[in-house]
């Protein structure tokens, strides 16, 4: 192997065979774990954070009736004009009813 080989360089510009530094430093094991926890509860809060919204979110459907998939309102029955007809003439149906029109 050449010495071209056993340096390789990282794409940050570092070199793979020299150890972190920290202020001249070289940067400890304990340093390396602290930095690794740290960024590990980071990353777990991040994801509690969705969770909780998740939860929420599946919650606000329970309560809204919408779990059980999409609500569909009912379509109204065709009555042809001979049904409408006996119906307005037994009274069950009164088509002057919003105009607050009395036929009795």
């Amino acid at each position: 192997m050449t010495d071209e080989q056993k340096n390789e360089s990282v794409p940050d510009g570092k070199e793979a065979d020299k150890p972190l530094e920290k202020d001249g430093e070289p940067i400890s094991d304990y340093d390396k774990a602290l930095a690794l926890v740290k960024r590990r509860e980071e990353a777990t809060k991040g994801e509690n954070e969705v969770l909780d919204r998740k939860e929420k979110l599946a919650a606000n459907s329970m309560l809204g009736g919408t779990s059980g998939g999409a609500v569909e309102p009912k379509p109204e029955e065709k009555v042809s004009d001979t049904e409408y007809a006996d119906k307005f003439m037994k009274g069950e149906v009164n088509p002057m009813k919003e105009d607050d029109i009395s036929i009795n």
